[in-house]
């Protein structure tokens, strides 16, 4: 009898097995895995021992502060860089990436945060440079009607024979995405790919990135925007300092436990500036134009005072912030400093004049990457740290690096590392600490918290504050809508380079403004 009993055990056990084995089976594989990788940058630790799966057909979103380690890993991922440790296992099969070829040839692409369009290149050029399949002749024809198919699935109309020397970010953006899709991708890395787009763009993007979910590509997501990766992503992975913190789907996780986790602190809402007194006005701005970019542009800016600029991209705000900085003087109207009609023609007089700018690509126009961190904070007045042969006197630049680095905490094992070496949140403060040296007393502030993660975006807007309070003039552009309404004290809202109207923050609503840049209120004259 007990033999029988155990008879039936075995078999029942042997069911199950089999049972399980058939159900692990039937489960989909992770196409990508990174398993316990480490990688340290000197005494640098970028990654230590984080592990992470990629399946087929989902949306994965890896979020940290900057200098978290999530660019380190994409790196590893696509074969930039190789790990100290650990395994990267690819359909099952440990493999070895040594280069961006071998990781295309196994189907990974990525979209960096900063474009990376060759200039000189036509847009359909751009698209299929990576291709390795290429062969020794260029079929024009066909290369132009498959771009343009590309371009079709992104809903954009672009000239595939045209030049990307000159195109805006979104364009370029635009391109990057065409690029990474018109190779056969069965992983798609998207870093911060929503960082130059509209809310339109990222709608599209977000169409296309569904349609790659129901194909069955495994795409990493990676962005600042946690409402963004909220709405797109099926799991989300935190990372912290270099550590795997958190990996959770996403419905178990609420938006507060994501920042607690990302910063390792519970955080309250987004920082709110209180009113402030304004002083005299600084800068005046009446009937100001530029062909072709925007038109009748008229504001004045007090001392004390931040006058947040709303709009769409392409809208013109950027177009009126290198007007009034001088890179791209305005063809009619006037600017007024202190009263006085004054003439801005060039950098080099608004500087003079102590009118700085924070531009929107920091990478591209606000750094200069090889240099050393202490010589870009000292780039716009060098004149000042040069003795009287014009040697530059490095003790004392080298001083003025450090008390930056310092009020900014700026995270950098020395100022004199390459700029290039620091994330892009670190990167923004020695922006900021380059245009903060020349006491402005006007400062353009453009898209300042583009790309940086949520405890470096707190720093920078409580920054902000406390330059008005000192009574630095501020203009603040910025796309993301409750970073204006929370920061800014008047509203100026910008359509198709036309001025919509000047809001004041105590009445200003999202609704509001948002109707003000999409045209609603000259939809609603037109209807009277």
């Amino acid at each position: 009898m007990q033999s029988i009993n155990l008879h039936v055990i075995l078999c029942a056990i042997n069911d199950f097995y089999f049972e399980l084995a058939w159900i692990m089976d039937s489960l989909p594989q992770p196409v990508l895995q990174m398993h316990n990788i480490s990688k340290s940058f000197g005494a640098t630790v970028a990654l230590s021992n984080v592990s992470m799966s990629l399946y087929p057909g989902e949306v994965h979103a890896l979020v940290g502060e900057n200098g978290a380690g999530k660019s380190t890993l994409i790196k590893i991922m696509t074969g930039i860089y190789q790990p100290d440790s650990g395994d990267i296992i690819i359909n099952g099969n440990p493999t070895r990436l040594h280069s961006s070829a071998q990781a295309q040839a196994h189907g990974i692409a990525a979209i960096y945060q900063e474009p990376l369009v060759f200039p000189d290149l036509n847009i359909a050029e751009n698209i299929f440079i990576s291709h390795r399949r290429r062969g020794f002749l260029v079929n024009w024809g066909k290369m132009y009607r498959d771009a343009k198919k590309v371009l079709k699935r992104l809903d954009v109309d672009l000239d595939v024979r045209a030049q990307a020397r000159g195109l805006p970010l979104a364009a370029q953006q635009t391109v990057e995405i065409a690029k990474a899709i018109s190779m056969d991708v069965r992983v798609l890395i998207m870093d911060e790919p929503t960082a130059s787009l509209s809310a339109h763009e990222v709608t599209q993007l977000f169409k296309i990135v569904r349609n790659l979910r129901a194909e069955g590509v495994a795409v990493l997501f990676i962005s600042h925007r946690l409402e963004e990766v909220f709405e797109i992503a099926d799991r989300i992975t935190i990372f912290r300092d270099g550590e795997l913190i958190s990996s959770r789907p996403t419905h178990e996780v609420t938006r507060e436990d994501a920042i607690r986790d990302m910063v390792g602190r519970p955080m309250g809402k987004v920082f709110q500036r209180q009113p402030s007194e304004v002083e005299n006005v600084v800068l005046s701005v009446r009937d100001l134009s530029h062909r072709g970019k925007f038109e009748g542009i008229s504001f004045d800016l007090h001392a004390g005072e931040v006058l947040g600029f709303a709009g769409l991209i392409g809208s013109g705000r950027t177009d009126i912030a290198l007007a009034t900085f001088g890179i791209e003087p305005a063809h009619d109207g006037q600017i007024y400093f202190d009263n006085k009609p004054v003439n801005i023609q060039s950098p080099r007089q608004a500087i003079k004049m102590r009118i700085a700018y924070l531009p929107e690509d920091r990478r591209q126009h606000g750094l200069v990457l090889p240099m050393s961190i202490a010589a870009n904070i000292t780039l716009p007045i060098m004149q000042d740290y040069a003795n009287a042969l014009g040697i530059v006197q490095n003790e004392k630049e080298r001083q003025t690096a450090q008390d930056y680095r310092e009020k900014l905490s700026i995270r950098t094992p020395s100022i004199d590392l390459p700029v290039r070496k620091l994330s892009g949140g670190n990167q923004q403060k020695v922006v900021l600490s380059k245009w903060l040296n020349t006491v402005p007393r006007v400062l353009i502030l453009d898209e300042p918290t583009r790309g940086i993660d949520v405890g470096a975006k707190e720093e920078v807007h409580r920054l902000i504050d406390q330059l008005a309070k000192q009574g630095i003039a501020i203009m603040l552009i910025s796309s993301d809508l409750p970073e204006v309404l929370a920061m800014s004290d008047r509203i100026v809202v910008i359509r198709e380079g036309r001025q919509m109207g000047i809001f004041d923050r105590a009445t200003a609503d999202q609704e509001q403004i948002m109707g003000a840049a999409m045209g609603q209120l000259e939809m609603e004259r037109d209807h009277a």
